[in-house]
């Protein structure tokens, strides 16, 4: 036989898997180490020598080889060939060898006999066309049946898990280690049969000693291997194997060996299937989702979860896998600590599953500028302006408080701001109830930024007054009670998502002030959709006027105009859109423009400027193409636009020929007419008239005041309800701005006595310069009786 072997191994065999571009061109088989020899020694009958123990050292029989480290080995063999006078030449040679992904050790392959679950034959023919018969003897197809019934998100973990399934082998369900989950698979050494023990139950009554050692021990090693049974054949003493489980064995078994399958099978599928389960998806589709699959089916043929939630990888922020090695690796705690984990919960989800996550502390800090410090903010303000005017929910006083639903019945309000922002609200809570009830988490915290944004940056900024006026009037109240119940609303909406943030806001806004309420946010019921506050209308018409409002921004920011300087008028390209009159007064006030004018035509607003695409055209008219561009210059540059953005073709007669240009083919340009600042979107272009009157300059310049004696305020540290007395030392224009406009500078500062005299004792002075003049102000906090 040795002889035999010899021969049949010591051979030379073409093999597709050489490559010709590196080293010498042949390899030496060694199909005990290592998959593809290992699959080619099959091929060809080759002996399958496994030389190493699971040390690492070399087994008995190897002659001066045996017990020596496979890592110890090379010198001393290159020595004795060297001894043996058959080396030829011994050179370092660099090539690619898979290492430890933990600690870089070198990898070795070694040949050991494992356990394996047959998944049965693969047919090359489509699923559909199986028989009865086929299906039934292979497990791999009942499986398929079962991916069918269960929700993918991503949808393509669908086809992965059935690509996986139509490609992989038999399951290798057994592991060369100590610590896992014992295979409940007895051997007998006598005369080679092995039996699985399916329940304590039955290795109690099959044991023929060592259940004292097992007594009070879970059935793992070292404990269940000193249990032996006796063999139904031959009636020997059967052990236990060495390995222990696949740890995929063991998590696919969990919903099923947890809930007493066995023992109360009622009790069992109360809880099963999972309605949803969720991981990160690479590996899983052939680890543990395959793991769940396969024992569902086998044990059940029912699927063991609806739905799958996956998720791509997370990565560090420089696009690497996270390593402590490489310094790029953070830990939760850290993160949770440095970062605090509502930022982490944001980041999961408003990033999109499928793709891998970049983490770290840029993004998270990215998280708390834009959506946690705006909310803590919005808050704040509602906490602040509540507690100086003492105001509590209407509930507290009408005794009809509901703990599941804080937030109280939808405020009644005439305010257009008011209706415009429950109406968000509730727009945004049936989003987010879909969102999730989709398992899109990404769209549904798009969709609470989005709200966020409307709530913030233009709502609470629109409705200021409201809140900082002195009279305790209805509107005031209704304006607490409308931004009450919407941060309380927004808190619960966005509990599942950010938990601890909206806890603190709960515990504020509802329990300070409610005995009733339920201990925390996370016990209250799931917001409703109040269908009473829907007004598409009135959202796309508030929708109109904050890009209205941000066009006209930006053309002030683009001509270098202050917002502080009032100018004369707005004019608004916006094809056949109007808005109603309360609207175009809130954007009148938000861009400082006297008036607002809707015009026809675009080119009320800009000039066009229109060339033919040289790189198109150049080609198509060769010689001729000159006698192109001076027709296209001799035409009407807006009505070229207006086909152009139409996306109609253009007629257009070029020495005596008509030619037809497709409108890609021109290249069409707008420039602001004079005296305009203009800036457009694909819908609407807005212009504001540039020309500053000495009344509107005037104007400007009370403005600014206010806002440097704002800015006093703060620097002085007063708080932001104390009445003040103002001095001021002015000449000039500067004196009569503060003729014509005192009034208006004494009501946005809190002012009580605005002084034009030298500053009072104990005043915070500061001297400024504005539009070239010298200007001292004084501010001093007034007497609790002032």
């Amino acid at each position: 036989d040795v002889e035999q072997n010899a021969i049949q191994a010591h051979r030379v065999i073409l093999w597709d898997t050489v490559g010709e571009q590196e080293g010498t061109g042949i390899v030496h088989m060694a199909p005990g180490c290592g998959a593809e020899d290992f699959q080619l020694g099959k091929e060809y009958h080759m002996p399958l020598i496994a030389p190493l123990n699971e040390e690492g050292n070399f087994l008995e029989g190897f002659d001066w080889l045996s017990g020596m480290h496979v890592s110890e080995v090379a010198d001393p063999i290159f020595q004795d060939l060297d001894r043996k006078g058959i080396l030829y030449r011994v050179e370092p040679y660099t090539h690619r060898y898979p290492v430890c992904w933990r600690c870089g050790t070198e990898l070795v392959f070694r040949l050991v006999d494992e356990w394996f679950i047959s998944m049965g034959k693969s047919y090359d023919k489509p699923r559909e066309e199986l028989t009865a018969e086929e299906k039934a003897s292979s497990l791999r197809y009942q499986i398929m049946d079962v991916v069918e019934q269960i929700k993918w998100i991503p949808e393509f973990g669908f086809s992965r898990e059935m690509d996986w399934l139509r490609n992989m082998h038999d399951w290798l369900i057994s592991k060369k280690r100590y610590w896992g989950l014992a295979l409940p698979i007895w051997e007998c050494a006598e005369c080679g049969n092995f039996e699985v023990i399916g329940s304590d139950d039955e290795l109690q009554q099959r044991a023929t000693s060592g259940l004292d050692v097992l007594d009070d021990h879970t059935p793992h090693r070292p404990y269940i291997d000193s249990v032996t049974v006796s063999c139904s054949k031959c009636g020997a003493e059967m052990k236990r194997v060495r390995d222990v489980g696949n740890p995929w064995l063991d998590a696919g078994i969990v919903s099923i060996s947890t809930l007493s399958y066995r023992k109360d099978p009622e009790y069992w599928r109360k809880w099963y299937p999972a309605d949803w389960i969720s991981e990160s998806f690479p590996g899983q589709f052939r680890n543990w989702f395959y793991s769940l699959l396969a024992m569902a089916t086998v044990m059940d043929g029912t699927p063991p979860f609806l739905e799958n939630f996956g998720y791509a990888t997370l990565l560090a922020e420089d696009g690497r896998p996270m390593h402590k090695s490489w310094g790029n690796a953070i830990e939760f705690n850290e993160a949770a600590d440095k970062m605090g984990v509502d930022v982490m919960r944001w980041l999961f989800c408003t990033h999109k599953p499928e793709n891998d996550l970049l983490f770290g502390y840029h993004g998270g800090d990215a998280v708390r500028r834009e959506f946690l410090i705006p909310l803590w903010n919005v808050y704040s303000f509602f906490v602040t302006y509540a507690r100086l005017d003492g105001w509590l929910p209407e509930s507290n006083s009408k005794g009809n408080f509901d703990p599941n639903f804080p937030e109280g019945d939808t405020p009644h309000s005439d305010n257009l701001l008011d209706r415009w922002i429950l109406a968000r609200l509730n727009l945004l809570v049936e989003q987010v109830s879909a969102s999730v009830g989709s398992s899109d988490f990404m769209s549904g915290s798009q969709a609470a930024e989005a709200f966020l944004d409307d709530l913030t940056n233009w709502y609470v900024r629109r409705s200021r007054r409201r809140y900082w006026k002195s009279e305790h009037d209805a509107d005031k109240n209704t304006a607490y009670a409308t931004l009450y119940h919407v941060l309380v609303k927004f808190a619960k909406t966005l509990a599942p998502f950010v938990p601890f943030v909206t806890e603190v806001m709960y515990q504020n806004l509802v329990r300070s002030v409610q005995t009733e309420a339920y201990e925390s946010v996370h016990h209250t019921a799931w917001p409703k959709v109040d269908r009473s506050t829907a007004d598409e209308a009135l959202l796309d018409q508030m929708s109109l006027a904050r890009r209205v409002a941000s066009l006209g921004l930006s053309a002030r920011a683009n001509a270098n105009l202050k917002v502080r300087q009032p100018l004369s008028k707005v004019l608004v390209h916006a094809g056949k859109a109007v808005l109603r009159q309360e609207l175009v007064d809130i954007v009148e006030d938000e861009l400082n423009v006297k008036e607002f004018e809707f015009v026809e035509q675009e080119g009320a607003l800009v000039q066009y400027k229109v060339l033919p695409d040289n790189k198109l055209l150049g080609p198509q008219f060769g010689s001729r193409f000159p006698l192109l561009r001076g027709a296209l210059a001799q035409a009407d540059p807006s009505k070229v636009a207006a086909t152009v953005q139409a996306g109609l073709p253009l007629n257009l007669e070029v020495a005596g020929e008509t030619v037809e240009l497709a409108p890609e083919t021109i290249l069409v340009s707008t420039e602001p007419l004079p005296g305009l600042a203009v800036a457009s979107d694909k819908f609407i272009t807005v212009g504001i008239d540039t020309a500053i009157t000495p009344e509107l300059k005037a104007e400007g310049m009370a403005r600014e005041i206010v806002r440097r004696v704002q800015e006093m305020r703060k620097n002085a540290g007063f708080n932001i309800e104390d009445r003040i007395t103002t001095c001021y030392q002015a000449q000039g224009l500067m004196s009569s701005v503060f003729a014509n406009w005192g009034e208006y500078i004494a009501s946005e500062t809190l002012t009580t006595r605005l002084l034009d005299s030298p500053p009072v004792e104990g005043a915070y002075i500061e001297e400024h310069e504005l539009e070239g003049e010298r200007l001292v102000l004084a501010v001093k906090q007034n007497k609790v009786e002032e």
